[in-house]
């Protein structure tokens, strides 16, 4: 038995749990509290996509296909049945990285049955041809998996998705009828195969509480069917609601019949609201509720919805959370796959990733169409470096993985540093990639700390590449500045992907073409790598949609009692900017493999624009820099790699001589040697070995070159040489 039940309901991800209800059971181990988890969506998809599964499919889709199966794809499907029936639980268990061999069988062309899905692949093979074998054949196999997803969406169910199940349901749902009305529809093919899951869990847990993360639309309606299910085989089990989808979505809750399926619904951080929840519910005889203390939590009393936040207690700060636990959880068991040709989007969905925060909330929380104004971006809190150390060093020893995500809204560069040298002192191994703000305080030396500690990628927005649009945004940076933090970035190894925006209020067409002139600049220079084109959407509580007047635009208002959070709107400048959207996507997709730069920018779309106003060496002027002879004097000078050999020798030059020493440092790649006056070597190996890393000490700049000129004179002489320059490109960092 257990307390409570966490579930994370069909569908997410397939390649990682979902970290929310991880981050939940974390904390109810430092109270004491019994919990269960699961990601419901990959039982159900391990469920459907089997041997057993897939036979089943096909025997419905003919009994429920009126007279015949009437698409030509899902013919074709159909009438290979067989060796999809036959192929796939060795398929899975290669995605799973349990069959590893099975990859040159699938790369043979001869193994796996192809239908629609496989058409791109003459399109595609330039963009995976120099992809290894492992990868190219993950990619076959999804594309294997989207086939008989296709045949499932047009024979068996209609809402069928990987990452989602009935998304549209869930979409700016200002009125809850619709989802009302399927939810007193018959159950659907996946439908009974999720509630059979969960009817074992629930009977082998016996929880008096059932709390469902519900992070996205696509997850909504299978919350309400799980919730619903509950309700009427389990009537004294108690249920609640959070996540992201209520967090940003039902702020507005209106509709009493959303409490015929849920208890209680939480917003923002659940640790305390759940807490308060187990007190009510767990201490109480018969199912009932003991305690009226809530924190952020919708209940339905006297037949109304009220909204309860009548605690005393202040929510926990990030440091007595706990290490996320991701217990229960089937971690062997989830699939890998590479569905398009985006490096950061191949982050995303192949491989498992440790999910973790570097810090609560945003530190910047100003960009005007982000929703700043709710608690998860506003209330910014960073936890300590060493703790989250001893976070990822826990998860490494529960999970046996060592990648990290760190899902933070925005990384703050200061404590990426700390954390970057924590995991340098304790010596660990470990893969890590984030998001961040482009900030200025990407030097070029923080941006290699960062690759040594294990960091391969950020994403970070560009958003919309016009400085006139990024003031407007509040975004805090300039396109050239943007120019030169992604060099530094990319020089150091870190692969950036940049998030672009189109459609911003008051954007005009000749702001598009410039900002598509910047983004072609920038992948050309190759210090952009990945990127997405997202077009803007307007959000209640951001400030756009707080105050729309101010940005331009004329939103549509609707009665709100169930979700509200995308809002439709008319810009007054009255351009369609869905026009763009194939051109920018096609574009970006081509400049990402490093091809069609030489193409006119009228050549993507198939109506006029106007010709760029940006030069066309605009992002080289950017990328220009003047060498640095100024340092500050409290930054902090480190050493990151090893100890020199040493040669002594003389150096004679017109009859007189001096001793020199030769400082022979080897990393994992290079080789570099710099020959010093004997007694500055001396000094320099004597200081490197105290700046290590390894040491822990904070020495400045200011108090090296102290030390330094108590022997010596003209410190900045002696630390921008030659010499000197060579060793910093090899690991003596200013930060």
């Amino acid at each position: 038995m257990k307390d409570l039940l966490l579930i994370t309901p069909p569908f997410t991800q397939l390649n990682t749990p979902y970290p929310a209800t991880a981050y939940i059971k974390g904390f109810l181990n430092t109270k004491s509290i019994s919990a269960f988890q699961m990601d419901l969506g990959i039982e159900v998809i391990l469920e459907l996509f089997s041997k057993k599964g897939i036979t089943a499919i096909f025997e419905h889709a003919t009994r429920n296909s009126q007279p015949t199966i009437r698409n030509q794809n899902s013919q074709r499907i159909y009438s290979l049945r067989q060796d999809y029936i036959n192929t796939i639980d060795s398929v899975i268990a290669f995605l799973q990285g349990k069959n590893q061999t099975l990859a040159r069988q699938i790369c043979s062309g001869n193994f796996l049955p192809e239908a629609s899905r496989f058409d791109q692949l003459d399109d595609m093979e330039w963009a995976f041809g120099s992809m290894g074998m492992q990868d190219k054949a993950k990619h076959l196999a999804t594309l294997y998996l989207e086939d008989l997803s296709d045949f499932i969406v047009e024979c068996v169910d209609e809402n069928f998705g990987f990452s989602r199940y009935a998304e549209r349901l869930g979409r700016s749902a200002n009125s809850f009828d619709e989802m009302y009305g399927h939810l007193q529809n018959e159950l659907t093919y996946i439908d009974k195969i999720t509630l059979k899951i969960l009817q074992e869990r629930v009977k082998q847990t016996q929880p008096k509480l059932v709390c469902i993360s519900v992070p996205f639309p696509g997850n909504l309606y299978s919350a309400f069917r799980c919730a619903q299910y509950i309700k009427k085989h389990f009537p004294t089990i108690k249920i609640a609601m959070g996540g992201g989808f209520p967090n940003t979505e039902l702020r507005d809750l209106k509709d009493k019949r959303v409490f015929e399926f849920f208890d209680f619904i939480t917003l923002d951080d659940g640790e305390l609201p759940i807490e308060l929840l187990f007190k009510a519910v767990c201490h109480s005889d018969e199912g009932g509720i003991s305690s009226s203390e809530f924190k952020r939590t919708f209940i339905l009393e006297n037949n109304e919805v009220v909204y309860k936040n009548n605690t005393t207690r202040s929510d926990y700060k990030q440091s007595q959370v706990g290490t996320p636990d991701y217990s229960d959880l089937l971690l062997d068991k989830y699939i890998s796959v590479i569905e398009i040709a985006n490096p950061m989007h191949s982050l995303w969905s192949d491989g498992r990733w440790n999910k973790l925060t570097m810090a609560h909330g945003c530190y910047w929380g100003k960009c005007t169409f982000c929703d700043i104004s709710l608690d998860y971006i506003k209330l910014y809190e960073p936890i300590v470096a060493k703790t989250l150390v001893d976070r990822m060093e826990e998860m490494i020893a529960q999970t046996g993985e060592n990648g990290f995500h760190f899902v933070d809204e925005a990384a703050p560069p200061a404590l990426m540093r700390e954390l970057a040298l924590e995991i340098l002192r304790r010596k660990l191994t470990v893969t890590w990639w984030t998001n961040i703000r482009f900030e200025k305080s990407f030097t070029r030396d923080l941006c290699l700390l960062l690759k040594a500690s294990g960091c391969i990628a950020v994403s970070g927005g560009l958003e919309v590449a016009s400085d006139r649009l990024l003031e407007l945004i509040k975004k805090g940076v300039t396109v050239e500045q943007v120019a030169q933090v992604t060099q530094n970035f990319t020089e150091s190894g870190i692969m950036v992907h940049a998030y672009l925006m189109y459609g911003y209020p008051t954007q005009t067409v000749q702001e598009t073409v410039d900002s598509l002139e910047m983004v072609r600049q920038l992948f050309e220079l190759g210090v952009i790598q990945s990127g997405f084109w997202h077009q803007f959407a307007m959000t209640a509580h951001s400030p756009v949609g707080m105050f729309p007047e101010e940005f331009g635009v004329i939103p549509e208002q609707n009665t709100i009692t169930f979700a509200n959070n995308d809002i439709q709107f008319k810009d007054k400048t009255g351009f369609n900017h869905d026009k763009f959207s194939f051109g920018l996507k096609k574009s970006l997709f081509n400049f990402m493999h490093g091809i069609c730069f030489d193409y006119k920018l009228q050549d993507w779309f198939d109506f006029k624009i106007p010709n760029t106003k940006i030069p066309s060496d605009y992002i080289v002027s950017c990328l220009k820099k003047e060498e640095s002879f100024n340092t500050k004097p409290s930054a902090k000078i480190v050493w990151i790699g090893g100890k020199p050999l040493t040669e002594t020798f003389t150096k004679s030059k017109k009859g007189s001589s001096r001793q020199m020493i030769k400082l022979i440092f080897h990393d994992k790649r290079d080789t570099i040697e710099i020959s010093l006056d004997k007694d500055k070597a001396e000094w320099l190996v004597t200081s490197l070995e105290s700046l290590s890393v390894f040491q822990n000490k904070n020495q400045t700049f200011a108090q090296l070159k102290t030390d330094f000129e108590i022997r010596f004179e003209d410190f900045e002489l002696f630390w921008y040489s030659k010499p000197m320059n060579t060793l910093k490109d090899f690991g003596l960092l200013g930060l």
